[in-house]
């Protein structure tokens, strides 16, 4: 689905072709680019500025029957994620005309002052991701994914990153994956249901898969996690998947939130913000899916990935207010409000990792808390941990690919109040 190709942009016939274009720079050093470039500025609505769009058709002296400008802004605020912002947007258009193929013009990775790599691999990222269409409860099937996106690019790059395109195609179909759990309804993904995709899926990769029923996690005292899901009619399951490619010493460990639908318990979630729910499990769907893109790519890790897996519903078994509950490690928990259920299977799930597999690293991943996106809004995530080198580790991380943070140290509940705020 992803090539990069080298074409004649003047002699080639091209269906559709996406041009990025800044306001302020010239990004292409292909002379027939730079000239429909030209062109499509001295239209009064289009100067490349960001949010700027036009389509010509049939532009003379070339082969193309279709090229949309999309404006990038300035050179200068051109990063990563404004290369897969830009994609994303450029197939999205492509959808709802209908085409199948598209070619995108790659700009000149020194003229915006990116490694050809970061640039390459961005824009591919964000085509493959843009090209995700969830109609699986559709009847009608009105918008179809692109069948074909070429990169062009120049001989050289063909030949250098030939690997590229297979590489992010297998990272963004783990993302989309992910997607796609999260966007199914809570009917159709309580706790065995979400189980047994995750197990079929991860099987089909070669991971080893043990899943957890309730009679396992009563047998083996995972207290808090029951008390979550008590007051459910779906039982709970927690699943382990193992990543060993053999020659690894460390083990990382993640742990993913997998709350299928949240309700808050006794303590109800106002109406407002129940309808979103369905998508308390993301923290698992991530730690699932970044498993089965690991064994894909033959990641050189030991990686194990534990999601504990409840739907919080209210009911006559629900746990109460004022409940006292005892987690896996021994230690009792007062229960002050029943909708602060997911530190409650988090404290069971990472207990047990860490007695099972004595990790080098353990990350959880989840949607935690309200407050947490009260305080920093809906696009920065917040980083807590007591280890400054596995924040720095993960903050470059999010350097690479955009997405800002906040990072939190704090040692024995005192917070020293150490907060760097990343690409707010």
């Amino acid at each position: 689905m992803l090539h990069l190709k080298t074409v004649d942009v003047k002699t080639v016939k091209i269906d559709t072709l996406i041009i990025p274009v800044c306001e302020d720079k010239e990004i292409h050093d292909n002379s027939v680019l730079s000239s429909m470039v030209k062109q499509a500025k001295k239209l009064k609505e289009f100067k490349g500025k960001k949010g700027d769009e036009v389509t010509l058709y049939n532009m003379s002296g070339t082969k193309i029957g279709r090229a949309i400008f999309i404006g990038m802004g300035k050179v200068g605020k051109i990063d990563a994620e404004a290369l897969r912002s830009f994609a994303g947007k450029g197939v999205k258009k492509c959808i709802s005309n209908e085409v199948a193929e598209v070619c995108i013009a790659t700009p000149e990775a020194s003229k915006v002052n990116l490694d050809e790599p970061i640039l390459f691999e961005s824009i591919m990222e964000g085509a493959c991701l843009g090209n995700h269409v969830f109609d699986k409860y559709k009847k009608e099937k009105k918008q179809q994914p692109l069948k074909k996106i070429n990169f062009i690019v120049k001989k050289a790059a063909v030949r250098k990153f030939n690997r590229l395109p297979a590489r992010v195609l297998t990272v963004c179909q783990g993302t989309i994956q992910a997607r796609e759990w999260v966007s199914t309804p809570p009917n159709d993904k309580r706790p065995d249901q979400f189980a047994r995709s995750i197990s079929a899926l991860s099987r089909k990769q070669g991971l080893k898969v043990k899943v957890f029923g309730e009679k396992e996690l009563k047998q083996q005292k995972f207290g808090s996690l029951l008390a979550v899901s008590a007051g459910s009619r779906s039982k709970p399951r927690m699943v382990v998947l193992e990543h060993r490619p053999g020659n690894a010493k460390k083990t990382i460990v993640l742990v993913g939130k997998g709350v299928t639908f949240d309700s808050g318990g006794i303590n109800l979630k106002p109406s407002g913000s129940l309808e979103d729910m369905k998508t308390d499990m993301s923290g698992a769907a991530a730690v699932a899916a970044t498993l089965i893109a690991a064994a894909r790519l033959n990641i050189k890790k030991n990686i194990v990935g534990v999601m504990p897996i409840v739907e919080n519903m209210p009911s006559g078994d629900a746990s109460r207010p004022g409940d006292i509950v005892k987690s896996y490690d021994g230690k009792t928990v007062e229960i002050g409000n029943t909708d602060a259920e997911g530190r409650l299977i988090l404290i069971d799930a990472m207990a047990w990792a860490v007695k099972k597999f004595k990790p080098h690293t353990i990350i959880d991943i989840a949607t935690l808390t309200g407050a947490c996106m009260i305080a920093l809004g809906e696009k920065i995530a917040g980083v807590f941990s007591f280890e400054d080198k596995l924040v720095q580790d993960i903050l470059d991380s999010a350097d690479k690919i955009s997405i800002p943070l906040i990072k939190h140290t704090s040692a024995a509940g005192v917070c020293p109040c150490r907060m760097i705020i990343k690409n707010c």
